[in-house]
Order: structure tokens, then sequence, then C-alpha cells
């Protein structure tokens, strides 16, 4: 699902109380790393995701990472935070997405 201006407002909205979830440290980005994340957005759809001062990736490089390897979107950056956007795979999860769709 590609995001339009009035969805991601949306999102960026909804993400405004979350905390980050998931954190970028020293250790990088792995893939056992985005198979987690990946496996937490299909649970809850939008999270946040902060990378810490000791890390040693720019916020550009974690977005292209995970926007080339997942069909996980980025919604908006702020700093070094990160809000991530998936419909889920599970049809019973889908409650943001369903909401987004209809806007």
């Amino acid at each position: 699902m590609k995001l339009r201006g009035k969805q991601k407002r949306f999102l960026r909205a909804r993400a405004n109380h979350l905390q980050p979830l998931f954190a970028v440290g020293k250790e990088g980005l792995t893939d056992n790393w985005l198979a987690q994340l990946d496996g937490a957005l299909d649970r809850r759809e939008l999270i946040k995701v902060n990378i810490l001062q000791n890390s040693t990736v720019t916020t550009a490089e974690v977005k292209d990472f995970i926007e080339e390897r997942t069909d996980i979107q980025v919604v908006q950056t702020i700093g070094r935070v990160l809000v991530l956007f998936k419909v889920s795979a599970n049809k019973d999860l889908r409650d943001l997405s369903k909401q987004v769709a209809a806007i």
C-alpha cells in the first residue's frame, strides 16, 4: 500500500504517543534484527525505532536498509527516531490498516 499525504498525517498522529519499541545500537543492522522488526510490525502495524548514540549507522542508512529489504514504509523521521508502518499479514490484526485505507 503506497501511502498518501493524509494517510501519513493520520499515522503520525497515532504514533505521537508511542515509545520506541526497537533500537539500533553498536551492532548495527542485521538480518536477525530486521526479522524481529518485521514480526513486531505484523502484530502492531505501527512502531517507532530509536537509533542510539553509540550506533555507527545514520538515520538515512537505517531507512534505506529497511525499505530495500522489506515492504515496511517509513512514515516519518524525527531526529534519530523512525516511525514505521506495515500492513499486517494476519487479517485479524489489521485494525489500523483498515482505518488508513478508509482515508
